[in-house]
């Protein structure tokens, strides 16, 4: 079960930002003993996967808070995030980390499971962060860009974090994306709702 939670959280991170879980799982994997990758995904503590993913995140970082270039982004990344959610899923599942001693042996022996079901999870979790996005740039002129981008940044960071560390915290997360996943549904609806019957905007 804590397997699954931590590939979970890691997966979902990835739907956030592709390459800050992949990055978090191979710095603790070659500096710390926090977490202990399984044979086959060793490659992602070698130094130049980490280079690699450390100079892609600092150019997804900047690309992410600007207006259109966003939204540009937010496109490219629809293969990118789910493909990197399946990855996280797939290491972290199969991997030993302090809170799991024993990866179950339903992954080991259906290695295409775990990276399925991240793709699917970091898919999902892409659609509501792409979905948000426009409506918090036309709620604020494009400002709160690089504001709603800092929080993802960060959500990603705890959540693949608390994936390693404290799998059952992932649920915690979970939940507060779905309530974000909500508000974005509801706040696009009446958007449609007030241009569909001409009522004037707040702020127009």
């Amino acid at each position: 079960m804590l397997e699954a939670l931590t590939g979970t959280g890691l997966a979902a991170s990835a739907g956030l930002n592709a390459y800050i879980p992949l990055l978090t799982m191979g710095v603790l994997a070659r500096y710390t003993d926090t977490i202990d990758l399984p044979t086959g995904w060793d490659w992602l503590s070698n130094g130049w996967t980490l280079l690699i993913l450390a100079l892609l995140l600092a150019i997804e970082v900047v690309a992410d808070k600007v207006p259109v270039v966003d939204h540009v982004n937010d496109v490219v990344q629809t293969v990118v995030r789910p493909t990197a959610g399946g990855l996280a899923f797939g290491a972290g599942s199969s991997s030993e980390t302090v809170t799991v001693s024993d990866p179950g042996s339903f992954f080991g022996s259906h290695q295409w499971v775990p990276i399925a079901v991240g793709v699917v999870i970091a898919l999902v979790v892409h659609g509501v962060k792409a979905s948000s996005r426009p409506v918090v740039n036309a709620t604020t002129a494009g400002f709160g860009a690089p504001v709603a981008s800092t929080a993802e940044d960060i959500g990603s960071v705890v959540m693949s974090v608390l994936a390693i560390l404290l799998p059952v915290l992932v649920l915690v997360g979970l939940l507060l994306m779905v309530l974000a996943g909500v508000w974005v549904v509801r706040r696009r609806r009446r958007k449609k709702a007030l241009v569909a019957t001409g009522a004037p905007r707040l702020g127009d």
